[in-house]
């Protein structure tokens, strides 16, 4: 096994606190199955009955959420598991030894970017790369793609996004946009001055945000390759980002996540009572809950930005969260996920159903680092 070394002997369990508790001292339902190192992502299927995870251990594993039983171990990777995704027929794995491995089959094509500094667009039912992305001059950490029928249909575009844009973000401080009919770089996104971690798309508006190390956020044209906007008041980098409702959320190593117009900069609110890093966000029906550092998971209101529950049990930062239904979901790199009731926390309106999103466009390939102990409760 290449890459860093495993965490020994890791549980992976299955956790449900009480109703109406602090989420502090539930009871393991089930201790699954072994990962042998740290879970770097966590990746829960559109209908909820699967969760997939990819571990430190250079393995990805298969859940049920009905019973907590592991459907399959998916082995091959000669390192780490950086990423993975999880749709209705497929499941996609990213990994440290600078490969993407297909273990189930599902539309025509799909993106990963590596450490060895390219992305690449794979054929899925040959399983070969169909176009790689060169530029980049470092390592690629994060990349969302733009289908063809989200961007304009002027002639003097039509042909350049015939296959769509993929928009990539480097450690060299840049993103690209690549035209993925022809592999062509479109545009280089040039303004950070520290690497790209994150970024997110609105494809009716053609907008990348990129989040960085040098703890701002920008806002992108991915046709015209302007710089819109810029983000300034974090005071450390900018580690994850949540784009909803014309509202951009960004978690940052300043122990913060701060609330956007997306169309103005303006910042609404201000999320704080985090000790450590924000690594992870999801907004869930006028909940926004957070992944630390500091080993917790928080839910905050939306709206308002008051804190409204935290959920401790992990012993190290927690890398991915989902939520489906009642059931929120953490992985971090103790090796545990757990399965946290939300039940009792303030449900909005449910919003209009939003079209379903393309699956490259989820990808978002980035590690968190494990603390250097685990942490004490207070």
């Amino acid at each position: 096994m290449q890459g860093r070394p495993p965490l020994a002997g890791r549980s992976l369990l299955l956790v449900l606190p009480p109703t109406g508790g602090m989420g502090g001292g539930g009871s393991a339902l089930r201790v699954c199955a072994d990962h042998r190192g740290g879970i770097n992502w966590l990746s829960l299927s559109p209908d909820g009955q699967r969760l997939l995870t990819g571990s430190e251990d250079g393995t990805a594993r298969l859940w049920s959420t009905a019973d907590g039983q592991c459907c399959a171990l998916l082995q091959g990777h000669e390192s780490y598991v950086t990423f993975c995704q999880l749709e209705d027929e497929a499941a996609f794995t990213c990994s440290a030894d600078c490969t993407i491995r297909k273990i189930l089959v599902a539309n025509n094509q799909l993106f990963s970017s590596s450490y060895d500094r390219t992305a690449r667009a794979w054929s899925v039912d040959k399983g070969q790369v169909s176009r790689e992305f060169r530029g980049h001059r470092n390592c690629v950490l994060t990349l969302a793609y733009s289908a063809p029928w989200d961007l304009p249909g002027a002639p003097c575009v039509e042909e350049a996004v015939a296959g769509g844009l993929l928009v990539t973000g480097s450690t060299d401080s840049t993103a690209k946009v690549w035209q993925v009919a022809s592999g062509c770089c479109h545009q280089t996104l040039r303004g950070h001055t520290g690497a790209v971690l994150c970024l997110v798309l609105d494809t009716p508006s053609h907008t990348a945000f990129t989040g960085s190390t040098d703890a701002t956020i920008r806002a992108w044209d991915i046709l015209s390759g302007e710089q819109l906007r810029v983000f300034r008041e974090h005071q450390g980098s900018v580690i994850c980002l949540e784009l909803v409702n014309q509202h951009v959320y960004s978690g940052s190593a300043d122990r913060t996540v701060k609330c956007w117009l997306a169309d103005t900069g303006e910042r609404v609110r201000t999320f704080a009572a985090h000790r450590h890093s924000v690594s992870a966000l999801k907004y869930h029906a006028g909940t926004l809950f957070t992944g630390s550092g500091d080993a917790r998971a928080r839910a905050f209101d939306a709206q308002s930005g008051a804190l409204q529950k935290v959920f401790r049990g992990h012993a190290f930062i927690i890398n991915c969260i989902q939520v489906h239904g009642q059931v929120l979901y953490t992985a971090s790199h103790d090796g545990a996920l757990r399965l946290w009731d939300v039940r009792g926390l303030p449900r909005a309106p449910p919003r209009p159903a939003a079209r379903k999103r393309s699956l490259s466009r989820l990808f978002s390939n980035r590690v968190g680092c494990a603390a250097a102990a685990p942490l004490q409760p207070p």
